[in-house]
């Protein structure tokens, strides 16, 4: 084989390399494209994003909202137990003092 059969050779392979690359790369993205009923459900699809979007963050809103209202009520809730028990207390001290008083009286000798 001589110099010039050798170069043609090389430059054969190296042609046949590209387009066999680049016929590969064309057939790649013929099937991956996507179809025009592909591209024309596109505007539909991204309205419904952005309403699924809305409703997320009024969900979240909402949910927020109900918990602060939550938080409220609990705090007023132990509110109440705190002054439920000052007055159990207060009302258990009022019997002792009572029960001591009636003691004290009925204890007397008459």
């Amino acid at each position: 084989m001589t110099r010039d059969d050798f170069i043609l050779a090389t430059a054969l392979v190296l042609f046949a390399a590209f387009v066999l690359g680049w016929l590969s790369c064309w057939l790649i993205g013929r099937l991956t494209r996507p179809g025009r009923a592909d591209l024309a459900a596109l505007p539909r699809l991204t309205q419904e994003l952005h309403e699924a979007e809305r409703s997320r963050d009024a969900a979240i809103d909402e949910a927020k909202q109900r918990e602060a209202t939550l938080h409220e009520r609990l705090a007023f809730s132990g509110t109440e137990l705190a002054n439920a028990r000052t007055a159990l207390s207060e009302a258990a001290q009022e019997i002792e003092e009572l029960r001591a008083y009636i003691d004290q009286h009925l204890r007397k000798p008459r």
